[in-house]
């Protein structure tokens, strides 16, 4: 099989990884999903299997649509022709002139270089570029590759970039690297709080009667022993967001003062970025993204802009609601120099 797109689009997060199939005139030939993406739990091979079910389902797709491909500007062997080895049985590789991955948990250079190898290993295209999968979220929500994001989820990251490949980045592997905040972060925060409370260490703070009512458990303590000893999952912890910036919401002054202080880490991030980038004196995309963010949460929504304003007059602030996986497929139609108008078709399809 000859090559038979232009480009790959891989967007890989921790809960799912979505796949697209995109012609060099930005149409989307074939769309699949899979499990979340998590080199550091279960190794870079097993990661990059998960990768390959959704490489394969989009494959598969574009090969059902084959002759309408082919009108597309496709090559003539249709995607998958042949459906022989590759991805699931989906075809024989290449697949695109480009693979555009931009994955979780690669965070350092190094992680980055190793996935690639791990990538160009399948074969799925000619050439490869694995980005740390904030840069989709950027890309996805700016007209060129250039601008800020800061983005809020079950962690905190930032990127910027520019046109000319200029980049600024954080390692944003935890607390070692500087971080704070996240959705996993705020969830510990509110859980310090309220047994501190309870306890009489700390002052006091109606998170210490919000956090054990969502467990249906009439204590801190209670809540602390089931953690403890597993009765309560330690990944259902997330679910203590929502409850803190609830508990802020009512009034509660130490839940409204843990959702200022991530704000503020949101806005030291965007900062620096921008200065990095020297782009603090122009009009320039700040885009917020991530579960957290993308709640808008007035309170921190309106705290971030504040706060923005202040250090950084000149930038824009807006949430990205678009899907990531679009934010790869554009950075892939940017290295193949696709044309101008591809831009525009490949974000209609994902509107």
């Amino acid at each position: 099989m000859g090559l038979t797109a232009g480009v790959l689009a891989i967007d890989a997060g921790n809960s799912k990884t979505d796949v697209a199939v995109i012609a060099a005139d930005g149409t989307v030939l074939g769309r699949g999903r899979s499990g979340g993406f998590q080199p550091s739990v279960v190794g870079v091979g097993a990661a990059v299997d998960v990768l390959a079910v959704a490489v394969g389902a989009a494959v598969a797709e574009a090969a059902a649509a084959a002759p309408a491909a082919a009108c597309a500007g496709v090559g003539a062997g249709g995607v998958g022709a042949g459906a022989r080895g590759g991805a699931d049985g989906a075809g024989v590789p290449p697949y695109a002139s480009f693979v555009s991955a931009c994955l979780a948990n690669a965070d350092l250079p190094v992680e980055e270089r190793d996935l690639t190898v791990a990538i160009e290993a399948r074969g799925w295209g000619r050439a490869v570029e694995v980005r740390n999968d904030t840069f989709a979220i950027l890309r996805a929500g700016v007209d060129e590759p250039r601008g800020v994001a800061v983005v809020c989820g079950a962690g905190i990251n930032c990127v910027g970039m520019t046109p000319d490949g200029r980049t600024a980045r954080f390692p944003a592997i935890g607390r070692i690297s500087g971080d704070w905040g996240g959705g996993g972060g705020l969830a510990d925060e509110a859980l310090w709080h309220a047994a501190r409370a309870e306890d009489g260490r700390g002052g006091r703070t109606e998170l210490m009667r919000t956090v054990p009512a969502h467990f249906g458990l009439p204590t801190m303590y209670a809540v602390i022993e089931a953690l403890h000893l597993g009765r309560i999952p330690a990944e259902r912890k997330h679910e203590l967001t929502p409850v803190l910036f609830a508990t802020a919401a009512a009034g509660d002054p130490v839940a409204r003062s843990v959702v200022d202080r991530q704000a503020e880490e949101v806005v030291a991030l965007a900062a620096v970025a921008l200065g990095r980038l020297g782009l603090l004196d122009e009009e320039t995309p700040v885009l917020l993204g991530g579960s957290v963010l993308a709640a808008r949460h007035p309170q921190l929504d309106g705290r971030v802009r504040q706060l923005l304003a202040d250090r950084a007059p000149k930038a824009v602030p807006r949430v990205v609601s678009a899907s990531p996986v679009l934010g790869a497929a554009l950075l892939g139609l940017d290295r193949i120099a696709a044309p101008p108008e591809s831009y525009a078709w490949v974000r209609e399809q994902y509107a």
